[in-house]
């Protein structure tokens, strides 16, 4: 087992990518906290690990909520004793607004969610990493991360945000035992579309020769091996760097 006996918190677990990550790393012997705003989705999770003879505790998290995020790490701790592994990788997205059409309260939220949450979050666990000098950290951003045309302006820069983050905390602590990566799914079989509101049009068309060129539409499962990489001793040398994980897709340009 390639966790056996790690703390891991996922946000975003209740479906989807973190669901994936979540039920891979227990498999893998981790004890799992799965942090989610979908508290009963949280809780199916959980107990799904649980009846499979996993460990596992379902927290109701908004990561836009600091107080959330704070209790979210508490939890962790006063369950198992520690934390050794997070990911940060719940997220919402825009609806393909390109600058002109951006509304401040929509930007406000999508930064909130994407790259504060992710921030605070980080925040909050270092301390834990830093007194033991061990941890992992793996950040989910995106192909939109990198480049500008897999969504509107507002995700794509949140997601920015969050590589640059990622680069920098590898960076700082990479003498202090800590590991910061981050992965950048392309199309993934997500219900991340649910958090789209009022599609823009304009935005949506420009995108359209990008989406054209995508090999394929990857499975939650397949980016869950990845964070089972970053987060085992099998990427031990690997610290403050974007795994792409798209098929093929950005490889084009």
């Amino acid at each position: 087992m390639k966790l056996k006996n790690k703390v891991a918190i996922v946000t975003g677990a209740a479906s989807g990518m973190g669901k994936a990550i979540a039920e891979l790393y227990a498999s893998e012997g981790a004890k799992v906290v799965v942090a989610d705003l979908n508290h009963d989705g949280a809780e199916s999770v959980a107990k799904g690990i649980k009846n499979h003879g996993g460990m596992a505790t379902a927290v109701e998290v908004n990561v836009a909520n600091q107080n959330d995020i704070d209790n979210m790490i508490e939890t962790a701790v006063n369950e198992y004793g520690t934390l050794d592994i997070l990911v940060n990788n719940a997220g919402i997205m825009d609806g393909f607004e390109p600058v002109g059409d951006i509304l401040d309260e929509r930007w406000d939220l999508i930064f909130d969610v994407n790259t504060k949450g992710v921030m605070r979050a980080m925040r909050k666990a270092l301390p834990i990493f830093l007194e033991k000098e061990n941890g992992v950290i793996i950040n989910t951003a995106s192909t939109g991360g990198f480049n500008g045309a897999h969504a509107g302006a507002t995700y794509g820069a949140s997601k920015h945000a969050v590589i640059g983050l990622t680069k920098n905390t590898g960076y700082m602590y990479a003498q202090k035992g800590i590991r910061c990566n981050a992965i950048a799914p392309g199309a993934v079989e997500t219900n991340i579309s649910s958090s789209m509101q009022n599609v823009n049009q304009f935005g949506m068309e420009r995108t359209k020769p990008v989406q054209g060129v995508i090999p394929r539409i990857g499975q939650p499962e397949e980016i869950a091996k990845v964070a089972l990489f970053l987060a085992s001793d099998d990427s031990s040398f690997i610290n403050g760097t974007v795994v792409t994980a798209d098929g093929g897709w950005t490889a084009a340009f």
